[in-house]
């Protein structure tokens, strides 16, 4: 029997692993004592971000000279990175440990005409362009307008973007030509009401409001309606609509501080004639500053708040953080409690967003961790209680009427990413639960009903054969990007909290069994079949099972076999090697450091705080 073969557990060894992932983590803090983590280099953040550059660069015309020189660079540097970072099939993937994908590929291919590098980085173009031929079926933009669109179906939210970049980047012709495959988005209905905007059934989701005025607008421009009445009426909604946008930009200058949104938007309005606009101006202020030492941009600035409630609640179970160390994080959260209502999204106050940063916006997976962490730094302060009475109602507020939790709007559209999703809707399960009991009366009546509507939902969701499937993680390796794994730990976890209610015995018991069956020999688990395992997917069907109390005998030995797994792991050094199983906004592959450490640390804290163990001497 191989080492990972083990199904008992050494408690000695349990715990040494243990404080050594404990330690690695709380190691990871800021000066400020919270934790701001660092996501992956993304090849099509770097491509979207010189594009911009370039195009902004060319529009201007060299009326901006300072700063020039720096800008400059930072293209040249972008283009070396690409050019490094190229997979050996030619093609791009979102990160580096990722597949080639048409959308990234594509991007990269842009990026390298955008800038005029065709002729320095000829191998690295001519690689693109077979990758390309081979997977769209031609250069043409007929062809790759074909495959994209193919890729993200009815939601135009990224195929619109990604065609318009190569426009603007001149790889698919001059003049009206080359805009013939890209949608022409509706920018004018951003001058209505944001409170019509899900009536109106815009067709990308809610968080993408920037680009479909940015990007509508540079199609308006430059290749208008035939029809002379949507001529005329995107014509005068033009000025209210960029004063929408500059209303919404946040003071960073970047659009969910996210590189690719925030390209796109200043990109499509250099390409329209307003490269001189405060928000482009600030789009590329925003961009500049950014950029990584090494010429890459991530897809996002950072995930701190998420970062920060996802440790404190993987360390609650083994060594929660006490004294000025809780009060520190504790103040912190606060200071990120948002207290108006948003512009972006024209969210009510009480939610938390993912990061610190003023690009954030609140939404219904940090708010829960959020509550969560608060309650689990036990801080008596009477702020934390209103905070918690906030935030549980934005959540009760946000839910759909079809009792799951979507991230960031009610009742927008069906498009995914506004949806209701079973992994927030356990997340936010967890944290009602939570606070519940310190609730005013008439709170936890409605907790109470909200509740039953959402394991309702999860009751409905379950998929055939026990599990569910989340909304911002995947898997690269599974079909259809899926990880069953993922959202399957993260709704059992929430059932765990509810083991005493009968309504929901059955749905538990078969995610226990689907979690169990989908063990691999060695104690590993993957995105839910027999891919690549990882450790961030092992920790958390190990944190889930290993808070599951059933019937089934096997359930202590599919723990410990994959409690064993992980040790294995964290005794040589591997486990701090992240994979690319998060899903950024349109299917956009990352990942980040922190997330190993923060699962095993949640993992191997529940299965030492839980009655799995076995005595050492056995």
């Amino acid at each position: 029997m191989s080492r990972s073969q083990n199904t008992k557990l050494d408690a000695t060894r349990l715990q040494r692993c243990l404080k050594k992932a404990r330690n690695a983590l709380l190691a990871e803090r800021n000066a400020q004592g919270h934790w701001e983590g660092e996501l992956s280099n993304s090849a099509l953040s770097t491509a979207t971000a010189i594009t911009a550059l370039a195009i902004w660069e060319r529009e201007v015309g060299g009326h901006h000279p300072e700063g020039r020189d720096r800008r400059v660079k930072a293209v040249r540097a972008g283009l070396n990175w690409l050019a490094k970072y190229q997979n050996e099939d030619g093609g791009w993937g979102d990160t580096i440990k990722s597949f080639s994908n048409i959308s990234t590929t594509a991007l990269g291919w842009a990026a390298i005409g955008a800038a005029q590098g065709d002729d320095h980085h000829e191998d690295t173009v001519s690689m693109a362009r077979e990758w390309l031929r081979h997977h769209a079926g031609g250069l043409s933009r007929h062809a790759l307008a074909r495959s994209i669109s193919e890729r993200y179906g009815k939601d135009r939210t990224f195929s619109v973007p990604i065609l318009a970049m190569c426009a603007l980047a001149g790889r698919f012709g001059e003049g009206r030509e080359a805009w013939g495959d890209v949608i022409p988005l509706p920018f004018e209905l951003a001058a209505f009401p944001q409170e019509m905007f899900a009536a109106l059934k815009l067709p990308v989701v809610s968080y993408a409001l920037p680009a479909l005025i940015a990007i509508g607008q540079a199609r308006h421009h430059l290749a208008p309606s035939m029809n002379p009445f949507t001529r005329l009426i995107r014509t005068l909604t033009r000025n209210r609509t960029l004063k929408v946008l500059q209303n919404i930009q946040p003071e960073s200058g970047g659009f969910l501080e996210a590189t690719p949104l925030t390209s796109f938007v200043t990109m499509s309005l250099a390409g329209a004639g307003n490269a001189e606009h405060p928000v482009a101006l600030k789009g590329i202020e925003f961009l500049v500053e950014s950029m990584r030492s090494d010429g890459s941009w991530p897809i996002d600035t950072n995930l701190a708040t998420w970062g920060t409630t996802l440790s404190v609640n993987a360390l609650a179970d083994s060594t929660p953080l006490i004294g000025d160390e809780a009060r520190a994080v504790s103040d912190w959260l606060l200071g990120q409690h948002y207290q108006e209502v948003h512009p972006y999204t024209n969210a009510a106050p009480g939610g938390w967003a993912w990061t610190d940063l003023s690009g954030g916006v609140p939404d219904a997976d940090d708010t829960p961790g959020a509550l969560l962490a608060l309650k689990n730094l036990k801080v008596e302060d009477r702020k934390v209680t209103m905070a918690a009475v906030m935030g549980v109602k934005w959540l009760l507020d946000l839910q759909n009427s079809d009792g799951g939790i979507p991230t960031f709007c009610r009742g927008w559209t069906n498009l995914p990413f506004d949806r209701s999703s079973p992994d927030l809707t356990a997340h936010t399960l967890r944290a009602w639960k939570a606070w519940e009991s310190e609730l005013p009366a008439d709170s936890r009546q409605r907790v109470a009903e909200g509740i039953d509507d959402a394991l309702t939902y999860l009751r409905g969701t379950q998929r055939e054969d026990g599990s569910w499937l989340p909304l911002w993680f995947g898997n690269q390796h599974c079909i259809d990007d899926e990880n069953a794994t993922y959202g399957t730990a993260r709704v059992l976890a929430a059932l765990n909290e509810f083991e005493s209610r009968l309504d929901i015995r059955s749905t538990r018991e078969r995610a226990i069994e689907w979690m169990m069956n989908a063990q691999k020999q060695d104690g590993s688990w993957s995105g839910g079949g027999e891919q690549p395992s990882s450790v961030e997917e092992t920790a958390l069907a190990v944190e889930a099972l290993a808070g599951a109390q059933s019937s089934c005998a096997d359930l202590r030995a599919v723990v410990g076999k994959g409690a064993n797994w992980l040790m294995d792991r964290v005794e040589d050094g591997s486990w701090r090697d992240a994979s690319p199983i998060g899903f950024y906004f349109a299917k956009l592959w990352y990942y980040e450091k922190l997330y190993p450490l923060i699962f095993t640390v949640g993992a191997l804290g529940n299965v030492s705080d839980g009655s799995v163990r076995s005595d050492p001497t056995n």
